[in-house]
């Protein structure tokens, strides 16, 4: 009971209490209730489109601060569009001004806001129990004035935002305007009717164009009234990158950084970013006037620790980066310096350095690199302030850098640069003997040596080459020696001996001294030794090579040689030596190449450094098909065959070893002939083919062939590989059987026929020059011009004195029919006949002369019907005085001169005319000396018929002697002319 009693007065104890409590806040918030937000006033940033508020609360208690919750309610062109509704929390104290600000993503220049504000004090109970004030008026704000009715505005105005970023665009026109077309970079875009004079656009991740910014544009039609605005798009801040920081004298620490992309804008809209420098242990900053680079002095000695943060800004964001380090783990060295080269000499050269001293607390590792002969050596020293290196082991007269380079030998962090410096090492005496290797041949009794020597490398040369000292002596006769130099540039010689043996040294000079003696013997039978050529086939890794071992023990080795033609002066002759115990080697060279054929020659060396050949090797690196097919000449065309041949085709010059030949045949029927076969060639004709496998075999017969028929041939040479390129097949057609014979039979007829009218032509020719000369025709003459007449104007005359004639004629008719000729009397002419005697025109003649007749058909018909002539010989003593008259051209002038009784008309019978001929008369046709000798013999007949070129009157045809009327023609030769 008594447990009881003390519950019942506890229980009425706390509900007296908490009825206490109660009354109380009901009390208090009683007093709070008419906590009403006032004195709102509302201001706007139009380039940040921010609306910020303020106002205050009245009736707070005296020194008691409040925590209270605001609600703001945030209206669009008219107080019932609330667009955006939140709660501001904040402790408030009496007479306090209470600060808000709010964005709008509408430019606010583009409609009219409205705000209100209520309030309630935050005293932890549910909303549901709390007890808001009641709401403050509507403030309404306006960014843009009233339009006038044909205005047309665009906002935002230089607006500036992130590539990506979301951007809303509002276009503001007035009543009169209507039809609004707006364009983004040229494009036509569509809106939101905000309402009946205000339309928005809502752009999404706008991107970068230009620094200069994006163009946007609105236009009203027809009236074409136009306004827009410029989108400054920037590219997004990027945090810096890479960023470090390192110190190379202890006493600046340079910081380094990579930017990124550049932020700034055209028209002062944005600079590029800026960078700011802040140490976090000492509290210092610095602002970097570089982009990508900031210096900082250390001030303090004992500070090894920095604390360094990079911030990078402009006007949209802020970036930054940290960095923590210490200062004796990042030095980067200077380049040392000082770096010399001495005690150069042939094998060994000395290097020396210094380095910038940093205290005896910290000291470099130094790496040192020697790059010769495409070798690089490397070495390390530990240094404080100089170092020293020494190179050992050098090439002669070689070119060398020596390179040095320093870091940090507690921490590493960067090397310095390297320092470089080239020498040479001296020159020494070349150590080893020359590669020596001749070439004999015989011509004119001398033996003719090409003298070959391989250069030294560089490692055995030790120096530049200035000569080549060749000896020459004869080891039959000791005391001829003779010297020869040779350029440094040279690796030849032609040397001309005699028929002896001789030992041939040659040695290498440098600057330094001279190289060991190469030594090489001539013999006088070398090169005489008879050895069979054999083939060889090359390879991938070039040309085995094998031969027999020689029995004799004073071979001290084999040397190989090999050239493209080893015959051709021009031949690059190469060689190889090989050890006594070898017999095959593989010769390999880059200078091998395909489809051409090279040579070798395999000799043993003896003890006494004679070579003797023993074996002769020919071959192809890799064999090629040939390079051109046989030119062939078609020969003994008959209607059933023909023969091709190819005499002139060269089987040495190939890309390859000539196995033998195809010949190709076509015809209409496409049927072989016997020992052909069919053959598709590689541009898929089909045609016969006929396999030569002799390749010395350059002719070839075709036969069992049809008349008149055309058949197409091609012959092509092929090596192992294949056959030759292809070419043009030729055209050939047999003749028919009967065409073929009558060729046989009528061209040699034609032939003799063609060679006898030929002679015959040319003997007509000769005949007709001998006894038909042509006769010139006198009214042509130049004579005429010179002759006068006094009775006769028709009559010229020639002057003698001018012309000497050559002949002249004496024409008589005589009255008797009788001839008297050397005193005899017989039948010579009838009474109308006219004859015609020539004499030889001499100032001294002894003895008869010839008579030669001409029958003159042409100025006498009556001697022409008689058809004879007679041949009178008589003797010149006879006419002596008569033909001396006539002669002299004095005599001949009178006598022309001379008026003349009776016309040459009025002549009578048996009286003389004088005729002057000037062309001879051509040989009679037979013996004039037969004529002579024997008067009694008729004479020939003429040969040639004459032509009267003047006449002379008979008074001055002077009168034959007595005995001699009868003669009826004399004709005067001049002395010194021919006569027939």
């Amino acid at each position: 009971m008594k447990t009881m009693a003390s519950f019942a007065v506890l229980q009425a104890t706390f509900l007296l209490a908490l009825l206490s409590l109660k009354t109380y806040q009901s009390e208090v918030m009683d007093k709070l209730s008419p906590l009403t937000p006032v004195s709102l006033r509302i201001s706007f940033k139009s380039s940040l489109q921010h609306l910020d508020l303020e106002w205050t609360v009245q009736n707070l208690p005296h020194h008691q601060a409040l925590k209270m919750i605001f609600l703001i309610e945030i209206s669009r062109i008219r107080t019932s569009n609330i667009i955006w509704v939140g709660n501001y929390s904040t402790t408030v104290k009496r007479n306090q001004v209470i600060h808000w600000s709010w964005k709008s993503e509408l430019p606010l220049e583009c409609a009219t806001h409205f705000v209100r504000i209520k309030s309630m004090v935050d005293n932890s109970m549910p909303p549901e129990l709390s007890s808001w004030s009641e709401w403050s008026s509507w403030e309404e704000v306006h960014a843009q004035n009233p339009l006038e009715p044909n205005a047309l505005l665009v906002f935002p105005k230089r607006k500036l935002v992130e590539e990506g970023a979301n951007v809303t665009i509002c276009s503001i026109f007035g009543s009169n305007l209507k039809d609004i077309f707006c364009y983004l970079e040229g494009e036509l875009i569509h809106g939101e009717q905000l309402d009946s004079h205000i339309l928005t656009f809502e752009l999404s991740n706008v991107p970068f164009v230009r620094v200069s910014g994006m163009n946007f544009y609105c236009m009203e039609k027809p009236t074409n009234i136009t306004d827009g605005i410029v989108l400054f798009v920037s590219k997004v801040l990027e945090e810096p990158k890479d960023f470090s920081c390192e110190t190379r004298d202890f006493k600046t620490l340079s910081c380094t950084w990579s930017p990124g992309v550049d932020t700034g804008l055209d028209w002062s809209m944005q600079p590029s970013q800026s960078y700011t420098l802040v140490e976090s242990v000492s509290r210092e900053r610095k602002h970097c006037e570089h982009k990508n680079v900031c210096n900082w002095k250390i001030t303090q000695e004992l500070q090894e620790i920095y604390n360094f943060t990079l911030i990078a800004e402009n006007y949209l964001r802020k970036r930054s980066v940290n960095i923590l380090f210490n200062l004796t783990h990042r030095v980067h060295p200077l380049a040392p310096y000082n770096v010399s080269l001495e005690s150069i000499e042939a094998t060994q050269a000395t290097l020396r350095w210094n380095v910038l001293y940093h205290g005896n607390r910290y000291s470099l590792l130094c790496q040192v690199e020697l790059e010769g002969e495409g070798k690089v050596i490397q070495s390390n020293v530990s240094v404080k302030v100089s170092g020293e290196e020494i190179f050992s082991e050098l090439v002669p007269d070689t070119e060398y850098q020596a390179c040095i380079r320093c870091a940090g030998a507690g921490h590493f962090w960067k090397w310095s640069e390297w320092n470089c410096q080239k020498f040479s090492t001296s020159e020494a005496a070349p150590s080893e003997a020359l590669a020596v290797w001749s070439t004999v041949r015989e011509e004119n009794g001398s033996c003719i040596v090409n003298l070959f020597w391989k250069p030294l490398s560089k490692l055995h040369a030790k120096g530049k080459i200035l000569h080549y000292n060749i000896i020459t002596e004869s080891l039959d006769k000791p005391h001829r020696v003779k010297l020869y130099s040779a350029s440094g540039l040279a690796n030849d010689m032609k040397l001309t001996l005699d028929q002896c043996a001789y030992q041939i040294n040659v040695t290498a000079t440098n600057s330094a001294g001279q190289s060991p003696a190469s030594v090489i013997v001539i013999s006088g039978d070398s090169g005489k030794e008879e050895v069979e050529e054999e083939r060889i086939q090359g390879t991938e890794d070039g040309f085995f090579v094998s031969w027999k071992p020689l029995s004799a023990d004073n071979i001290i080795g084999y040397v190989v040689g090999w050239c493209v033609r080893l015959q051709d002066p021009l031949c690059d002759l190469q060689w190889k030596n090989i050890g006594p115990n070898t017999t095959n080697t593989i010769i390999s060279s880059d200078a091998f190449r395909p489809g051409i054929r090279y040579d070798f020659r395999v000799y043993g060396i003896s003890t006494g450094r004679v070579a003797s050949l023993i074996e002769k090797r020919t071959g192809y690196y890799q064999e090629l098909t040939p390079s051109m097919n046989p030119q062939v000449t078609v020969k003994n065309l008959t209607s059933h065959s023909f023969v091709l041949s190819w005499t002139d085709y060269s089987t040495n010059d190939q890309s390859g070893f000539i196995q033998g030949y195809h010949v190709y045949l076509k015809s209409k029927n496409r049927q072989c002939q016997p020992g052909f076969e069919k053959a598709v060639r590689s541009d898929d004709s089909v045609c016969c083919k006929y396999n030569i496998k002799k390749p010395e075999q350059k002719t070839f017969t075709v036969e069992n062939l049809q008349p008149e028929s055309h058949y197409e041939f091609l012959v092509t040479s092929y090596t192992r590989v294949g056959d030759g390129p292809n070419g043009t097949f030729t055209t050939v057609t047999t003749p028919d059987e009967l065409s073929y014979t009558l060729v046989q039979i009528i061209l040699p007829m034609i032939l003799s026929v063609l060679l006898i009218i030929s002679v015959c032509y040319w003997k007509s020719q000769w005949v007709k020059e001998k006894c038909y000369p042509d006769i010139p025709d006198p009214n042509k003459s130049s004579i005429l011009s010179l002759i006068k007449s006094k009775e006769n104007p028709h009559l010229t005359i020639m002057n003698v004195k001018d012309c000497i004639p050559d002949a002249l004629e004496v024409i008589n008719k005589p009255e008797s029919t009788k001839a008297q000729v050397m005193g005899t009397e017989k039948p010579f002419l009838a009474e109308s006949e006219l004859t015609a005697y020539l004499y030889p025109l001499q100032k001294e003649h002894s003895g008869p002369g010839p008579w030669i007749c001409f029958e003159n058909f042409t100025y006498n018909q009556s001697a022409s019907d008689a058809g004879l002539c007679g041949h009178i010989p008589v003797p010149s003593k006879d006419l002596q005085w008569q033909l001396g008259l006539l002669t002299q051209p004095d005599n001949l002038l009178n006598v022309l001169e001379g008026n003349c009784e009776q016309p040459l008309r009025e002549i009578p019978a048996g009286e003389a005319s004088l005729n002057y001929v000037s062309q001879l008369a051509s040989p009679l046709c037979g013996d004039k000396d037969g004529f002579s000798n024997n008067p009694t013999i008729t004479m020939p007949e003429p040969c040639s018929d004459y032509k009267m070129q003047m006449a002379v009157p008979p008074c001055l045809a002077s009168p034959l002697p007595s005995g001699e009327g009868s003669l009826s023609s004399v004709v005067l030769l001049d002395q010194g002319e021919h006569y027939h």
